[in-house]
């Protein structure tokens, strides 16, 4: 199997998948190409959520702001999975989900056809590839080279104490509901009560129809992060909160 990630749209993904099927046999699965434009801290969070469910595969992830440039190109051993795509921190986040050691290659590639879409000219054939000789086999490739130098993207860790934490929004989904870095763990004990969102009091409820419809809520989501939602509405609006904004929680 080879997976798709990327936040190109369409029809973009269709010439990615033209050549994986001209170049292997692979079953091809579609993760999201609608991926926040750009956005690689939210594509590399979306990565940690989705690729742990999927059996053994190649993961062929492109979010690259950096395309065209002299960025390197990576695959990325993490058990019986590999992942592809750009050095620019994208790929580390999911694949130390996927397995406690991982080990980095760099992909050489000659002049692609286009400097603006390595999705279809490099990353598309790179994901064929090691999927044709296997992910055991990346250290025999003539295109891999183990590397120690690659750029990392590690999420930020909240600041707890027992007054409450502060945290920050990693991502917001497509229903609004602004996801923080914080763990659902500190929430257990507040359960049913209320607590205070950058000086706005919400009631802690374990799920969205815990409270009333366009009613606030905070929320463990399906991630295990603290969230802030509405009951079918936005909770980005309702507590004005995007992607990167600090968010201090007290109970």
């Amino acid at each position: 199997m080879i997976t798709l990630a990327s936040d190109f749209g369409s029809p973009y993904p269709a010439a990615m998948k033209g050549v994986v099927c001209r170049r292997s046999d692979a079953r091809i699965e579609d993760v999201a190409h609608d991926l926040p434009r750009q956005d690689v801290r939210a594509a590399a969070f979306w990565l940690t959520q989705t690729l742990p469910y999927f059996p053994p595969a190649v993961h062929c992830a492109v979010v690259d702001p950096g395309v065209g440039t002299d960025r390197s190109a990576l695959v990325v051993r993490a058990g019986d999975h590999a992942l592809v795509g750009p050095d620019n921190g994208v790929l580390l986040p999911a694949a130390r989900e996927l397995a406690d050691e991982v080990e980095v290659f760099r992909w050489a590639y000659e002049d692609p056809e286009s400097s603006t879409f390595h999705g279809r000219d490099v990353f598309a054939p790179a994901a064929a590839t090691v999927h044709n000789h296997g992910v055991a086999g990346l250290d025999e490739l003539p295109r891999t080279a183990r590397t120690d130098s690659f750029v990392d993207l590690w999420f930020p860790d909240p600041t707890v104490n027992r007054d409450g934490a502060r945290g920050e929004v990693l991502v917001v989904d497509d229903f609004g509901n602004a996801i923080t870095n914080v763990s659902g763990e500190e929430l257990a004990a507040h359960t049913d009560e209320t607590v205070t969102v950058n000086g706005r009091r919400a009631p802690v409820r374990r799920a969205y129809a815990g409270v009333e419809a366009g009613e606030p809520v905070v929320t463990v989501g399906s991630h295990g992060n603290v969230e802030l939602a509405v009951n079918r509405g936005r909770g980005d609006d309702a507590f004005d909160v995007s992607p990167g904004d600090a968010v201090e929680l007290r109970w």
